[in-house]
């Protein structure tokens, strides 16, 4: 009997003999698999953010060209001659800076929704944000070829199809605080450029610039931020009913 016990207790397959072994590798080998899934999540989310950041930089470089040539008969902003690209009609470096702005709101916007934790579900598809982007356009169309007593009037008539803009494709109180803080913060930007002779607007009324601008920044940020928000949702939602 005693040899018995012993050959027991000496047998390598006993749990007995080096216990916690097998149960010591399990957590290591599932804690590695975590760390390889998480970093593959990780590269997967930066590849998404700077793919949505190429998107956006783009059209903000098509809509700078098509918005400048709207504005351009009607001589609304004057540039050095020195710094006009032919091509664009326009300042060399307004179409990439505009790209850049396009890019940092589109990717602001569905951080901030995820920061208040509240997403953004109103009329979430494609044909909402292109009716979107036709209303921006036109907006900024009315800006140049509506004629009216004065630039009061017409500022008031932008101000107001701007809060109409948001109203009909946003309605959050985030898109909307957005949209004043960027229209703000671009308002200060122009007036310093134009301050330095960096280029003028002609007849201006706001300081150095039109009064109408800060309505034509701040449906801009609506609109940019609704494609943002489109491109983070990969236009997988269903609209929002109301």
């Amino acid at each position: 009997m005693p040899r018995l016990e012993e050959r027991w207790w000496s047998c390598p397959c006993s749990p007995g003999v080096k216990p916690g072994s097998e149960s010591g590798r399990l957590p290591s080998k599932a804690a590695e698999a975590m760390s390889a899934v998480s970093s593959v999540l990780r590269g997967l989310r930066a590849a998404g953010l700077v793919r949505r950041g190429l998107v956006l930089f783009t059209v903000g470089v098509l809509l700078a060209l098509v918005l400048n040539l709207l504005q351009t008969p009607r001589n609304v902003s004057l540039f050095p001659e020195e710094v006009v690209a032919p091509l664009f009609s326009s300042a060399w470096w307004i179409p990439p800076c505009c790209g850049t702005a396009a890019a940092f709101v589109g990717l602001l916007y569905p951080c901030i929704d995820s920061h208040l934790g509240e997403p953004h579900k109103f009329k979430r598809e494609w044909a909402s944000v292109m009716r979107c982007i036709a209303v921006f356009v036109g907006i900024n169309h009315a800006s140049a070829k509506l004629d009216f007593a004065n630039n009061v009037q017409l500022s008031m008539t932008l101000a107001a199809l701007s809060l109409g803009l948001w109203w009909t494709f946003d309605r959050s109180r985030s898109g909307f605080g957005l949209g004043i803080t960027i229209a703000f913060f671009a308002t200060l930007i122009t007036q310093f450029l134009i301050y330095n002779g960096v280029y003028q607007y002609t007849s201006p009324d706001f300081l150095y610039i039109r009064s109408w601008l800060p309505c034509i920044f701040f449906s801009g940020g609506v609109t940019v931020g609704n494609i943002g928000r489109q491109l983070a949702m990969g236009g997988t939602e269903k609209p929002h009913s109301d």
